[in-house]
């Protein structure tokens, strides 16, 4: 049987790697994606990803949004959260608006889309679910207090949700990047993204790459007895 994938945030970065990735070890993809249409019909010409438009900060997206995606696929093997977003500054200084949104996108996104997809893998006994954390998740990082509140949720929710559905077959893990040089990162500047690369034992930033080889590690049948971790890729900066 045709294996499937869904990646969130799959039109650039870390999720477009992922999405090369598992296309090259034969997954029919579903694409999840919220703006930069032309990358993501790029990935769809070159890969044949699936392309699904979502705001993944509207709540009531996700009921809608699995059904039309099991009605393409028929089933879901691997589900990958890889959709994050960031915002810098001291605590007390976000904009509330701006604080829902990410904790929307980066935690309640990826609740929800895994509890709509979730039966359909219930019912097959079959199934893995990856979440796309961070280093901040692990350890915090000043000015970014409310991301990292949102990745850090993410490795609880992995360690709970794998202790619940382990006895029906399904496997749930985490890949929490370091230093990775995304667009993301890239916004910090050159001087920040020096410090980080002198701290990271291997002297450098890591690529998208690198992070998707892990993602397809945790998928594959290599890690068949690997569920409930976090698997760091993050250079030795820890």
């Amino acid at each position: 049987m045709l294996k499937t994938a869904v990646v969130t945030g799959a039109s650039r970065g870390i999720g477009a790697a992922i999405v090369r990735s598992l296309a090259a070890q034969g997954y029919e993809i579903a694409g999840i994606y919220a703006r930069h249409t032309d990358a993501m019909q790029q990935l769809s010409k070159e890969y044949g990803v699936i392309p699904f438009a979502a705001d993944l900060a509207q709540m009531q997206v996700f009921a809608p949004l699995a059904q039309q995606i099991l009605e393409r696929l028929g089933h879901v093997d691997l589900l990958v959260h890889s959709a994050g977003i960031s915002c810098h500054g001291l605590f007390q200084s976000i904009p509330p608006e701006e604080t829902q949104r990410l904790y929307t996108v980066n935690l309640g996104a990826v609740i929800e889309l895994t509890r709509a997809l979730l039966p359909s893998m219930l019912k097959r006994h079959s199934g893995n679910v990856i979440c796309i954390s961070s280093m901040w998740g692990e350890i915090g990082a000043s000015c970014e207090v409310d991301y990292s509140v949102t990745k850090g949720a993410l490795l609880a929710f992995v360690k709970a949700l794998a202790k619940e559905v382990g006895p029906s077959g399904i496997r749930v893990n985490a890949v929490s990047p370091g230093a990775i040089l995304t667009d993301m990162t890239t916004s910090l500047g050159t001087e920040a993204l020096g410090t980080l690369a002198e701290e990271t034992a291997l002297g450098r930033l890591g690529t998208p790459e690198e992070v998707a080889d892990a993602v397809c590690f945790l998928a594959s049948e290599y890690a068949a007895y690997i569920t409930g971790q976090n698997l760091s890729v993050n250079g030795g900066i820890l």
